[in-house]
């Protein structure tokens, strides 16, 4: 077995949860990459879309820097706008999944790209400490797509108890909260890591440890969260990536992004 970086088991993890047939829309940067190797390799016939209105492209000469880059859109199906996109595939429920990163992320899935302030209960009172990117197209996403699939680093810093800021919705405070706010879409379906995947439990709706990868453990994950994270009776470890896996990865990733330790 060829040696792989934790960057690219995370890409592949993501890229798994992706079906054959799909209307899927990506994000920037990883989110991309894992889309794409998806399609490379057991999802051909993936319907990809960007928050930009590229459809139906692949990526041409290695990561696109943006959702309207050449790279993309030089043998796209078609282009509309964010308008189509946001609001007319995904506003309307009609995407199936998508996939969006995480600057933090809480229990319930719900994802802060907006700005840290270190005290979520004096967010109001003052300016943030750090600002972010912000949501771009990602609240639409969260808030309308039939599942969502959330990339993040695992440090303690950006998994905690609760979000400073809410920039796109997981399941809010738990149970019921998605609907009482008229959400359509299903809401995170899986977090994978750069340690391994959680899963919300189907009662509680709070995020557990599913699956951990073969260089990790449930230890160093649970010291690596922020909140009292639970452990699903059904935990197991991750298969590796097989040849073919990283082959489909390396032929989308040509700039060598992800093999960077």
């Amino acid at each position: 077995m060829s040696e792989y970086t934790r960057q690219e088991m995370m890409a592949i993890a993501t890229g798994r949860e992706i079906r054959d047939g799909e209307l899927a829309i990506f994000g920037v940067g990883l989110s991309m990459l894992a889309g794409f190797f998806a399609q490379a390799h057991h999802a051909p016939n993936i319907r990809s879309l960007t928050e930009g209105g590229v459809y139906g492209a692949t990526p041409v000469g290695g990561l696109p820097w943006g959702i309207e880059c050449n790279r993309i859109s030089a043998n796209a199906t078609s282009f509309t706008g964010a308008l189509d996109a946001l609001g007319f595939l995904v506003g309307s429920g009609r995407c199936d999944v998508g996939i969006i990163g995480a600057a933090q992320v809480d229990k319930f899935g719900n994802v802060n790209t907006t700005a840290i302030w270190g005290d979520p209960l004096s967010s109001v009172a003052g300016l943030p400490r750090t600002r972010l990117a912000g949501a771009g197209g990602a609240n639409d996403i969260a808030s309308s797509c039939g599942r969502v699939v959330i990339m993040a680093a695992h440090e303690k810093k950006r998994f905690v108890d609760r979000v400073d800021y809410i920039s796109s919705p997981g399941f809010l405070d738990g149970p019921g909260s998605r609907r009482r706010y008229g959400l359509i879409g299903g809401g995170p379906s899986v977090i994978v890591t750069t340690l391994g995947i959680l899963r919300p439990n189907p009662k509680t709706l709070e995020f557990e440890i599913s699956a951990y990868f073969a260089f990790s453990s449930i230890e160093e994950i649970l010291s690596s969260t922020g909140w009292n994270l639970q452990v699903s009776p059904h935990v197991h470890v991750v298969p590796p990536p097989s040849p073919a896996e990283l082959k489909a990865l390396r032929s989308v990733d040509t700039t060598g992004m992800l093999q960077r330790k």
